[in-house]
């Protein structure tokens, strides 16, 4: 039997990996030829980021925790590098599984090649083209190590090819973050504020910034903030608040009245939020795949994105960053003028079943 490891190291991994392995855990059950070992590298270690996440959405507990804990980008790297290594070289796998751009997924990357275990990127060729995201240096260097690529989108497998990637290690399979709600749908939940916050469906709007150039500097998050005060219109605007932002928001002297803030919400409750809410308003990448397919409206503050085909295919608009741009954009939503939106090929709920055919194919 061959074993993979499978890596997940924060928020947004795990409801990417989760398809994956009820997929070889089905297979497993059939005689299927692949075992798993879940590693998490413990790069959120807060339970509200992470732990929530292994419960709700079905995720056995991990065989391995390396328990990075917190660090500068560099800390987390070499911490992360250091001890999936010494994993290796203890009991090596067949295959290292990376998902998405985390800090996790480059390193373990790096770590897995310099040993000679081959690497597969679930979410492999997205691009931003900002260097100045963390995120887009992850993906350049996991993506410039990696045996064979899975991927979400046409724009993804184009990105490949022109870094010369040959079209036998591209997989065009979907989008396992999608095989997660999908397969959620009707687990969805009101979080606990729910009555508390007097929120009714359609009329509120879900907030999420977490991005250094959005709330790293006061001055202009607090412009930000009142901007989407003011343009949504009294209407509750619930703010799940990321640890980054945490930081920032206790140096905003004054924040608008309908601003609710709230901790960081367990998968479940945030997925009902969005479903249920007039518009979302992100920095977020995996969230504007998450309204594409329910049809939310949903305003990206930034200037760019690695996920193109929630723009021209989904709900998603870019705003961009200037705090002049959000009152018109919320005009247009409550002027009923917004686009009504597509999902993109291959959407369907079934990523996790075509990663794990090919993973057999390619480790038979």
């Amino acid at each position: 039997m061959s074993t993979i490891d499978i890596i997940a190291g924060a928020r947004p991994n795990f409801m990417k990996i989760a398809p994956i392995i009820r997929a070889l855990d089905a297979r497993r059950a059939e005689g299927g030829p692949l075992g798993y070992r879940l590693v998490h590298t413990g790069q959120h270690y807060d339970a509200r980021m992470s732990g929530d996440f292994f419960t709700q959405l079905g995720i056995p507990e991990p065989q391995v925790n390396l328990e990075v804990g917190s660090g500068s980008q560099a800390e987390q790297t070499a911490a992360i590098m250091t001890r999936y290594e010494k994993l290796l070289l203890q009991q090596r796998a067949d295959l290292c599984l990376v998902v998405g751009d985390v800090t996790s997924t480059m390193a373990c990357a790096i770590a897995a090649q310099k040993l000679c275990v081959p690497v597969a990127h679930v979410e492999a060729g997205i691009r931003s083209g900002d260097w100045s995201m963390p995120e887009e240096i992850n993906r350049m260097v996991t993506d410039a190590i990696t045996n064979w690529f899975f991927t979400t989108s046409e724009v993804a497998n184009r990105n490949l090819r022109a870094a010369g990637v040959g079209e036998e290690r591209i997989f065009f399979v979907g989008n396992t973050m999608i095989d997660t709600l999908l397969a959620n749908m009707d687990r969805l939940r009101p979080p606990p504020f729910w009555a508390e916050l007097n929120l009714i469906p359609g009329r509120y709007f879900v907030l999420t910034l977490h991005r250094p150039a959005n709330v790293d500097r006061g001055d202009a998050f607090t412009r930000m903030l009142s901007a989407i005060g003011s343009g949504t219109r009294g209407l509750p605007v619930v703010f799940p608040v990321h640890p980054r932002t945490a930081k920032t928001l206790r140096e905003v002297s004054q924040l608008p009245s309908n601003l609710c803030l709230v901790d960081p919400q367990p998968y479940l409750e945030f997925n009902y939020l969005v479903r249920h809410a007039k518009g979302v308003i992100t920095d977020s990448g995996g969230i504007t795949e998450e309204t594409t397919v329910l049809g939310v409206p949903c305003m990206t503050l930034r200037d760019n994105t690695e996920r193109p085909e929630t723009v021209s295919v989904g709900t998603n608009e870019l705003i961009g960053t200037d705090p002049a741009r959000i009152e018109p954009a919320l005009d247009r939503l409550f002027a009923g003028e917004w686009k009504r939106g597509g999902i993109p090929d291959k959407w369907d709920g079934r990523t996790g079943e075509r990663i794990v055919a090919e993973l057999e194919r390619l480790l038979a």
